[in-house]
C-alpha cells in the first residue's frame, strides 16, 4: 500500500514543495522516517503515532516507511506532522487519495491530535500558489496569515479528524475560509503607523540634520549622524520611519515573509503593512545581526529590510559585528552558507547610525572635550573606512540653544505628514524611472547605471571635478555623491543634476573628513 502527499518547507524566505511518500507492507512492525531529517522531524514519528491513537485511529502492526523528498535537502522544523499523518492514512485507505495531489498540508500535531501553529506559513502558502496548488490545509491559528495569498483556498483545521473530513469530502472548498489576501487593511496601515510613531514636529532646531534625513529617505540612502550628546540624534532617527511612504504590495509580501520565517507575525494582524524599524543594542552578536544559526533564520539586517536599521552609539558595536554589514549594504541581501546548504535573506534596509565624535562626546570643542588626540583617533578608528564609504550621507547635529527649546508654536514646524508627502513624490519619480530595473531607489544605482540615469549639467560636472581634485574621495564615494545628487534633483523634480544638487551632496560627504581627518592629526 503506497500513497503520496505534499507539504512545503522554507529555504531563506522562499518556500519549496516537499513530497511525503508512505509505504505500508508486511514485515516486522516498525515506523521509519527517512529523507535527510533534523532531530525534530524524526521525532514526528512518535507525535504522529500517538496523535493517531488518541484520535481513535488504529495503525496496524505493519512495516511503515515514510520518505520526505527530495532526499538531498536537509529538512528541519515541526511542520511535517500533517503530511506524514495524511500519507499514512491514505496508504491505509482511511483517507481518499483524490485530493492529495492538489493539496498542501502544513502543521504540527499535539499528542491528542490537535494542531499547533507553525512558523513560515506565508512563504510556504505563496509557493503553493506559484505551483498551482488548489488547497492548503493548516492549523486554524495560521489561517489569517495564510489568507494574505490570494487564489489559494485556505482550510483551517482544529483536529486530526478535521483533516480526514476535508480530504474525504467531495468538495473540500466548502471548508475553506472565505476572505482572500488583498482584503487586508494595507491601505489603512499608514494611519495606524502615524498614531504610533512620534513626529518631526517635536524636534527643536537641527534643520541640517532634518534635511539630511529627508534626503536620505527620499533615495533610501544610508545616514550617519554625528554630534555631541543630547543634540537629538536618536530623536531624529526614531522619527525617520514615520516619513517613509507606505510599502507597496510586493514589499509588504517580502517583509511579511521575513517576519513569518522568524515567527514574529502577530496573529491578529499577520501581515506587515509598514516600514520596519529595528534598533538592536550594541552588544548584539554577528549572527543576531546578519542571520544564521544552526537552523538559519533572519537577523536584524533582514528584519529591517524595507525599513530602517538604527545603530545607536555606532563605535560601541564590536568591529567584527559592523563589518558583516558591508556585503548587505552593497548587495541588499544576506547569504548564510552552511554545510547542509545556503539561505538567502533580503537586507534592503536603510542604515541609520548615530555616534558621538569621541568618548566624552564634545570633540572638536576643546573647551569641553577632555580627550587626547590619540583617544579621539582610536575612538573614531573603530569605524572602518570601507564601512564609512558605504554611508552616503553624514549629518552633524549641533547643540540646541535654550531659546530654541522654548519657541514651540503649534503649526510652525513641519510635521512628519508634510515631509512624507514630499518624500512620496521623490519615490514615485524613482519608481517610474527604474520600472525596467531590478531596483527602485537611487541608492541601489550601480556604476554602469549611473551614466545612464544620472545626467549632470556641464556646470555640475566641472564643479564636481574641481572639488574632487582637492579631496581624497574613493571611487565609491564619488559614486555616492552622484547618487545623492540624483536624489536631491528628484526632490526638486529636476531631470538633470545641477550644481546646487552636487554641492549639497558633497557637503554631506565632507563632514566625514572634518572628523576623521582631524582625528588622524
Amino acid at each position: 500500500m503506497y500513497s503520496e502527499a505534499y507539504s512545503a518547507m522554507v529555504q531563506g524566505i522562499e518556500g519549496r514543495i516537499i513530497q511525503a511518500e508512505a509505504d505500508i507492507s508486511d514485515g516486522l512492525p516498525c515506523f521509519m522516517l527517512v529523507g535527510y531529517l533534523a532531530s525534530e522531524v524524526k521525532e514526528a514519528r512518535e507525535r504522529v503515532r500517538i496523535a493517531l491513537k488518541n484520535s481513535g485511529l488504529r495503525i496496524p502492526p505493519k512495516k511503515i516507511t515514510v520518505n520526505l523528498s527530495p532526499a538531498g535537502i536537509y529538512k528541519y522544523g515541526t511542520g511535517y506532522d500533517f503530511v506524514i499523518a495524511a500519507a499514512i492514512l491514505a496508504a491505509l485507505g482511511i483517507v481518499d487519495k483524490k485530493h492529495l495531489a492538489s493539496t498542501i498540508l502544513i502543521g504540527e500535531l499535539s499528542l491528542d491530535g490537535s494542531p499547533k501553529a507553525v512558523k513560515g506559513v506565508l512563504p510556504m502558502v505563496y509557493t503553493a500558489y506559484e505551483h498551482g496548488i488548489k488547497y492548503v490545509i493548516l492549523p486554524k491559528q495560521n489561517t489569517r496569515e495564510a489568507m494574505f495569498v490570494k487564489d489559494v483556498l485556505i482550510i483551517g483545521v482544529e483536529s486530526l479528524n478535521d483533516i480526514i473530513d476535508v480530504l474525504n469530502s467531495e468538495e473540500p472548498s466548502r471548508f475553506a475560509c472565505q476572505s482572500t489576501g488583498q482584503d487586508m487593511d494595507i491601505d489603512d496601515s499608514l494611519e495606524g503607523m502615524g498614531r504610533e510613531l512620534p513626529g518631526f514636529e517635536d524636534i527643536c532646531g537641527q534643520g541640517m540634520a532634518c534635511r539630511a534625513a529627508e534626503v536620505a529617505v527620499s533615495g533610501m540612502h544610508n545616514l550617519l549622524m554625528i554630534g555631541a550628546p543630547g543634540t537629538g540624534k536618536t530623536m531624529i532617527a526614531r522619527r525617520i520611519a514615520g516619513i517613509m511612504p507606505k510599502p507597496r504590495f510586493d514589499e509588504c509580501m517580502e517583509i511579511s515573509k521575513v517576519y513569518s520565517v522568524a515567527g514574529l507575525l502577530d496573529r491578529e494582524k499577520p501581515v506587515i503593512c509598514y516600514r520596519p524599524f529595528r534598533a538592536p543594542h550594541h552588544t548584539i552578536t554577528q549572527t543576531a545581526l546578519s542571520g544564521g544559526g544552526r537552523y538559519p533564520k533572519p537577523g536584524e539586517a533582514s528584519l529591517a529590510s524595507g525599513g530602517v536599521l538604527f545603530l545607536d552609539e555606532l563605535p560601541e558595536f564590536k568591529r567584527q559585528v559592523l563589518e558583516v554589514l558591508r556585503q548587505p549594504l552593497e548587495d541588499g541581501y544576506v547569504n548564510v552558507s552552511r554545510l547542509d546548504g545556503s539561505c538567502c535573506y533580503p537586507a534592503k534596509f536603510m542604515l541609520v547610525a548615530a555616534m558621538n565624535p569621541c568618548r566624552c562626546g564634545y570633540f572638536p570643542d576643546r573647551r569641553r572635550c577632555t580627550c587626547t588626540p590619540l583617544q579621539v583617533k582610536n575612538y573614531l578608528g573603530r569605524i572602518s573606512t570601507p564601512l564609512l564609504d558605504r554611508i552616503d550621507i553624514c549629518a552633524e547635529t549641533v547643540p540646541v540653544k535654550p531659546g530654541e527649546l522654548n519657541t514651540y508654536v503649534k503649526g510652525k514646524r513641519e510635521t512628519s505628514q508634510e515631509i512624507r508627502e514630499r518624500v512620496s513624490v521623490a519615490h514615485k519619480i524613482q519608481y517610474r524611472r527604474y520600472r525596467n530595473e531590478k531596483f527602485s531607489f537611487n541608492s541601489y544605482l550601480t556604476p554602469s547605471n549611473i551614466g545612464k540615469y544620472c545626467e549632470l549639467s556641464a556646470e555640475a560636472r566641472d564643479y564636481l571635478g574641481y572639488i574632487l581634485n582637492g579631496m581624497s574621495f574613493s571611487a565609491r564615494a564619488y559614486h555616492k555623491i552622484i547618487k545623492a545628487g540624483r536624489t536631491i534633483a528628484d526632490m526638486e523634480q529636476s531631470s538633470r543634476i545641477e550644481k546646487p544638487h552636487i554641492a549639497e551632496a558633497i557637503c554631506y560627504r565632507s563632514i566625514n573628513d572634518k572628523y576623521w581627518s582631524a582625528g588622524r592629526e
